[in-house]
């Protein structure tokens, strides 16, 4: 007696597949979570911006360790890189430092907003 047919045993064959992938992504264990994403920071979300925390950086080169690094020192929630001749938006933000950068990489000022 046949219980499958040719296209329900493809389908069932596929559907076994299919779980057993997925039992293969399960965590193992009490301790396993979620993995952090490879260069997410576990460093403080921040707030309101602070210069004078990062004015360490300045003749540092501006990779992406220091410009994060400069960002938890001066307590602000977000840094951007701005480059000699480079526009960039007037808008104040309290919580921005932005690192100015020459041609070759440094860092020359530290500013908030």
């Amino acid at each position: 007696m046949r219980y499958f047919s040719r296209a329900g045993g493809v389908a069932g064959m596929a559907a076994l597949a299919l779980l057993a992938l997925l039992a293969g992504c399960s965590a193992l264990g009490p301790g396993a979570g979620p993995a952090q994403p490879i260069g997410a920071s576990t460093a403080p979300v921040g707030g309101t911006c602070d210069a004078k925390g990062a004015q360490w950086a300045v003749g540092k080169s501006g990779t992406a360790r220091v410009v994060e690094e400069a960002r938890v020192r001066a307590g602000a929630r977000m840094a951007r890189v701005v480059r000699q001749g480079q526009p960039v938006t007037q808008v104040f933000d309290a919580q921005r430092l932005s690192l100015e950068v020459d041609g070759g990489g440094k860092v020359t000022a530290a500013r908030c907003g």
